[in-house]
Order: structure tokens, then C-alpha cells, then sequence
């Protein structure tokens, strides 16, 4: 009697495992063929108000409209799932005009509130001098990871939602255009939103979620303090990720926006890479299993609240915009956001910039910059903003087990 009941046990427990890999290569299937698409040379990098950002809007809506899932108004009129936004902005003392659309798509349950899942689909085009960490001819800037990648999790997580149990809430898929060029798409859908703030339950932004380090495994979760709830669910949710958290609902991406209308947000993000804002962002360099496991967590996360109700909105500390750091010069390198040790380990050093001049290197952790000591990012950023162009001064780090001192001039 025994061994026929563990021998039905493990039947079971290899048909489960047998459904979640047919899920899995499904999800990674889906990933790869949205991230090829988004990511190709026939895109051009997707800029901001260009016949790329339509297309790539357009390939959005099909795939959202095969998915059986409506626009904001609960039709499949592809226009329909557009939102178009318009600014003239002054940049650099001139006067600029910027134009695009985001994609709009909503799952109805009849739920008194509504979750919003993001990611921006706009990226570099061709590259620019503001924008591109790239020194070199115009070349197609593929953003294969950024933010590719949290397009193909938001429309996998969106065809996973449609057909889950996890009714209580509804649910609007945002694909943003205007990320890159100052959070203009999800700035424009805060001031238009086509479901009213105080309904708005929290928002999952997932920005750069393709490259989950292999070795590692970190994925970062910023917003945490956003929402008493969020850490207490967190501590719960099993996942062969590191997760590691910060507080602060501010950040450089779209969960901004909402997050200043008071609304607890959560961004997911696997961290910078040397490609960042260049050209070699490309297709062939995503982790397709980290980004299942990115996908599991945050269908994880979403169950997990389903019967939460609505989430108390936290300010948190150091949202006090006007005292941040004012930045005059830069380092001219990409931080390791998921670094958990003391000190800023940078990620990438950008070409022909004053960390590069001063022989500064991938993976460098850096310990003091000036007379401060630093700590993590805060204390390096409060560090780097008390210098002006043209001032020198020592940057000390740590190359592998050895420190030393470089000097460096901004």
C-alpha cells in the first residue's frame, strides 16, 4: 500500500514537473521570438517618433489583440490602443518637440482597482551624443536589454495573467515610447491615464530584466518601501533569484511617474552591462533563463497580492527631488546597481571619459572619491557632486584584492 501511494505520489510530482517545463519553453519561446523582433536592424533602435516606433507599436498591438486582450475601451481597433503624446521641451537652452505613443492594452475583471504592468519599448534609434555610451558612426542601437527584454516579460506576463485565477484586481499593460528621452510616455499617461489614479493599485515597471547574471543570479526589486505590503510579501516568495531590494520609489525609469502621484510601485531590473546604450545590446546576449525565472517571480509576486486589496502608499526618505545631488561633472562609468558589498563596483567604463582616462576598469570598486568615503551609491553620489569641471583630485579602489589610488580630473 505504501509503495503504490509513493509511486502515485511521484507520478504526480513528474507530470507537475513536465507542465512547468512545457510552460517554461513556451515563456522562452515567446521571449526570444518579441525580443528578435524588437531588437532586429529592420527597427533601427526604435527611436521616439519614428516609423520604428510605430512598427514596433504595431507589433505590440498584434500581439496583445492574438492574446485576446482588448484595448483601454475593451475593442481590438488597433489605433485604438495608441495613446498619443506630444511635448516641447527646452533642452540645453533650445527649444525641442517630442512626440510618440504609447501602447495601451486592459484585462476587465469587474475589480474595484487596477494593476499596471510596464516597460518602455523606445530606445537609442541610431544612436546620439547625449544619450549613447557609443563613440563612433551612427550604427543601429539594437536595446536588446533595454528594454526589449521588459517588453517580452510585460506580453508574456500579460498572456500568463489573462488566463490565471488572480481576479481581484484588473490589470493595464502599458508599453511606454519616451523613456529614453525623459520619461515622456509614462509622464503623458499619468496626466491622461486612462484609468483613474486613486483605482490604480501599484505598478510593476520592468525595465533591462534580460540579463540576469549567471553566476550571481541578482535580480534588483527598487520601490520596496513604496508599500508596507510589498516587504512583508517578498520575505515569502520562493525564487532561485537573489533578490536584492532598495526602498526609494524614485529611479531613471517610468515607475517614476507614477510613484510621484502616490501610487506604491515595485521596478525590476538585472542589472547595467558594458553594452548599455550602445550598439552591442544585442538579441544573442540575453539570459532566456534568467528572464523565465524574472517572469515566475513576478507572476509570483502578483498572485501573491491578488488578495490584498488595495496597497497603503508609503512616501519614502530620500524623495526630496530638490535636495538630490546636482551633478556638473561625471565619472564616466555604469555602477553596478546589484553590488551588495561596501563601496560603488562599476559595471562599465565609458570610452574617453575621466574614469577611463585615469586607467580605471570594469569591476573596480571604488572606496573614496576625494575626502568622502564611499559607502554605496548614495554616499558616491553625494561625493561626486562637489566637484565642478576641470577639478582633480585621487580616487581610491579595489582591483580584485588589491587597493590602490588613481588620480583623476573631471
Amino acid at each position: 500500500m505504501k509503495i503504490k501511494n509513493i509511486s502515485r505520489v511521484l507520478l504526480v510530482f513528474a507530470a507537475f514537473s513536465l507542465a512547468i517545463n512545457a510552460v517554461n519553453a513556451q515563456t522562452a519561446d515567446n521571449l526570444k521570438r518579441h525580443i528578435s523582433f524588437l531588437a532586429s536592424d529592420t527597427l533601427h533602435g526604435r527611436a521616439t517618433g519614428t516609423p520604428d516606433e510605430e512598427r514596433a507599436a504595431s507589433y505590440i498591438i498584434e500581439t496583445f489583440k492574438k492574446a485576446g486582450i482588448p484595448n483601454a475601451e475593451g475593442k481590438f481597433i488597433a489605433e485604438k490602443y495608441l495613446q498619443h503624446f506630444s511635448y516641447d521641451p527646452i533642452v540645453d537652452s533650445v527649444k525641442t518637440h517630442v512626440s510618440g505613443n504609447n501602447v495601451v492594452a486592459f484585462i476587465d475583471n469587474h475589480a474595484a482597482n487596477t494593476v499596471v504592468i510596464g516597460a518602455h519599448y523606445d530606445h537609442l534609434g541610431m544612436g546620439d551624443a547625449k544619450h549613447s555610451t557609443y563613440v563612433g558612426p551612427p550604427a543601429v542601437h539594437h536595446g536588446a536589454d533595454d528594454n526589449a527584454s521588459g517588453v517580452a516579460a510585460m506580453l508574456d506576463l500579460a498572456q500568463l495573467l489573462k488566463a490565471s485565477a488572480y481576479k481581484n484586481n484588473n490589470y493595464v499593460f502599458i508599453a511606454f515610447s519616451g523613456e529614453e528621452l525623459g520619461l515622456y510616455g509614462s509622464k503623458w499617461y499619468m496626466q491622461h491615464p486612462t484609468v483613474a489614479a486613486d483605482k490604480i493599485n501599484y505598478m510593476i515597471n520592468l525595465d533591462m530584466v534580460g540579463r540576469v547574471d549567471s553566476n550571481t543570479h541578482t535580480l534588483t526589486v527598487n520601490g520596496v518601501g513604496t508599500s508596507p505590503t510589498f516587504k512583508e510579501i517578498l520575505d515569502k516568495l520562493k525564487t532561485p533569484l537573489h533578490i536584492k531590494t532598495t526602498e526609494s520609489g524614485l529611479g531613471p525609469s517610468d515607475h517614476t511617474s507614477f510613484y510621484l502621484q502616490n501610487i506604491p510601485v515595485v521596478f525590476l531590473f538585472s542589472g547595467q552591462h558594458k553594452d548599455y546604450h550602445k550598439p552591442s545590446d544585442t538579441e544573442d546576449k540575453i539570459n532566456y533563463a534568467g528572464m523565465i525565472d524574472v517572469v515566475n517571480y513576478t507572476m509570483a509576486l502578483i498572485g501573491e497580492l491578488n488578495d490584498k486589496g488595495k496597497l497603503a502608499f508609503t512616501k519614502t526618505k530620500d524623495d526630496n527631488v530638490d535636495s538630490a545631488p546636482k551633478f556638473k561633472v561625471t565619472l564616466g562609468v555604469i555602477p553596478d546597481y546589484t553590488f551588495d558589498g561596501e563601496g560603488m563596483r562599476i559595471d562599465a567604463v565609458k570610452d574617453d571619459r575621466p574614469a577611463a582616462k585615469a586607467g580605471l576598469k570594469s569591476g573596480d570598486i571604488v572606496l573614496k572619491l576625494g575626502d568622502v568615503k564611499v559607502t554605496e551609491m548614495g554616499t558616491y553620489m553625494k561625493a561626486l557632486a562637489q566637484f565642478n569641471k576641470g577639478d582633480k583630485t585621487k580616487v581610491t579602489i579595489k582591483r580584485g584584492t588589491e587597493v590602490m589610488e588613481k588620480e583623476i580630473e573631471f
